[in-house]
């Protein structure tokens, strides 16, 4: 199995080729990770959501599918939208994006 890391405090997640992302037998600018399904209980009252705050990205392309869930994105050039299950999100991050993710309030809600 590979290794798994967090992305923030909201996606557990898997890189698909483990020890080969970031080296010349894999492009650089291909960064592969899957979430696999993961219970995360409905928040709280005055929790915070659970992702990943503002982080930048420079150069490519990054794709997001929801196999489950929601994913609430929001970004540095006025984009901001809740990804579904079954929707695809694609942005080109270009001379350079900040970006952020997190579970959407509805599924925050119901976990």
């Amino acid at each position: 199995a590979t290794p798994k890391h967090w992305v923030g405090d909201g996606f557990n997640v898997h890189p698909v080729f483990a020890n080969k992302a970031f080296t010349e037998e894999v492009s650089p600018f291909l960064m592969f990770d899957y979430a696999p399904p993961k219970h995360f209980p409905a928040l709280k009252e005055g929790q915070e959501p659970r992702g990943v705050g503002q982080h930048p990205h420079r150069g490519f392309e990054t794709v997001t599918i929801a196999f489950k869930g929601e994913v609430e994105h929001a970004d540095s050039v006025g984009n901001r939208d809740t990804i579904k299950a079954g929707d695809v999100q694609w942005m080109t991050a270009g001379r350079g994006i900040i970006h952020q993710e997190f579970h959407s309030e509805e599924f925050s809600k119901k976990g």
